[in-house]
């Protein structure tokens, strides 16, 4: 069985690598992290449901939720107290952020809610290092017409080898593993649950959305 960081190192690490890329990382991030503003427009957020992002990072997805679905109640969660600091400058009171880790939080006692309407994996689960149980944690806290629906990185089969070892050496450089596996395993969790899973693969393999619905 693979073994993983504990939670507190794996805060500790994000919070290193993020005190100084947080003034720059959604400028440099809009030109390599594809599928997002997509996975937005079609998260049908209608008004009064409970939206979660996990791995919230500097509040940018949240912010363009509340525009594109207006009436929404939004919810933010990472690990990252570096990341944490942009997004309430970001979203002020628009909406309810806490620290917290993605594979194990608690809903009731962080946000005084049991589940949420939609939630969303936006290029996080490629840093998560128990991803798995992180979109299992997610999948799980669903209320009845919910839905999780996942945005990161995919095989990248489309690009010239020689390309696509290029860009995960350099996405490696930044804690990034892109996780082949991730509709297999959400197919699993749909089997197991039964949930409806849907599995979309953006342009040239780039980036892949997952979508679980309960």
């Amino acid at each position: 069985m693979a073994s993983h960081p504990q939670p507190g190192d794996h805060a500790s690490l994000m919070d290193k690598v993020y005190r100084w890329q947080r003034p720059i990382y959604d400028v440099t991030r809009k030109y390599y992290l594809f599928g997002r503003d997509r996975l937005i427009g079609e998260l049908d957020a209608r008004a009064g449901m409970a939206v979660l992002e996990l791995g919230c990072g500097t509040g940018r997805n949240l912010e363009l939720i509340a525009k594109a679905w207006p009436g929404a109640r939004l919810y933010g969660l990472d690990i990252s107290a570096e990341m944490l600091k942009s997004a309430r400058g970001r979203l002020g009171g628009k909406g309810r952020l806490a620290l917290g880790d993605a594979t194990a939080f608690d809903a009731q006692a962080l946000f005084e809610r049991i589940g949420f309407d939609r939630i969303v994996l936006s290029y996080a689960v490629s840093m998560i290092p128990d991803w798995q149980r992180a979109v299992r944690r997610a999948a799980a806290s669903l209320v009845p017409g919910g839905s999780l629906q996942v945005v990161d990185f995919g095989p990248c089969d489309g690009l010239p080898a020689p390309l696509r070892a290029l860009l995960y050496r350099w996405l490696a450089r930044f804690h990034v593993a892109p996780r082949l596996d991730l509709p297999a395993l959400a197919a699993e969790i749909a089997r197991n649950h039964g949930l409806a899973c849907e599995v979309v693969r953006g342009p040239l393999g780039y980036y892949q959305m997952v979508r679980l619905s309960r």
